[in-house]
């Protein structure tokens, strides 16, 4: 009695199985691109919305009526409190990096130094946080920018938007 000689699969059914494989990865590589860069431009508008209320909380609390210069001042914590303004993601290191964003808070645009605040470090009149990606198109595809006057401004060509904001071809108000 003769027996079957089975040795596994031939060349042409591997190569086949192989192809298959590489056009659905083709096919969805780039949506998952796209919706990674979607997730990183969310965080980073929120991340623009966080330090908006954390500027606020600062002038109110420690800041005397002035506004954190950078955010490591938003991540020290006031008095006795562990907590700081904000969270440790933003206000522990610099530069800022986070979901593919490269972010900065500094004196806004006509800013004058205001009071010490309760650390005893000078604050500023006006600020400007901005959040630009850090590989345009790859990490993400728009600019943001918040101020004092709590408007979210992004810029489509990935740049950061500038004071004084107005409304073009690729600047336009998120909120």
């Amino acid at each position: 009695m003769r027996c079957r000689d089975d040795r596994g699969f031939t060349m042409i059914e591997l190569l086949i199985v192989i192809t298959i494989i590489s056009i659905i990865a083709a096919i969805a590589v780039p949506g998952l691109m796209r919706s990674r860069m979607t997730g990183n431009e969310t965080s980073a508008i929120s991340s623009m919305g966080v330090t908006r209320s954390a500027q606020v909380a600062y002038s109110a609390s420690c800041g005397s009526g002035g506004y954190a210069a950078n955010y490591l001042v938003l991540g020290m914590p006031p008095g006795a409190s562990t907590d700081g303004f904000i969270s440790m993601d933003l206000g522990r290191a610099a530069p800022v990096q986070k979901s593919g964003y490269a972010f900065q808070l500094t004196a806004g645009a006509g800013a004058s130094s205001g009071p010490t605040d309760c650390h005893g470090l000078a604050t500023n009149s006006a600020w400007i946080a901005t959040a630009v990606p850090i590989t345009v198109g790859v990490t993400g595809t728009r600019g943001f920018a918040v101020t004092a006057a709590n408007t979210i401004w992004q810029d489509t060509s990935g740049s950061a938007p500038t004071e004084p904001f107005t409304a073009s071809a690729t600047v336009s108000v998120i909120q």
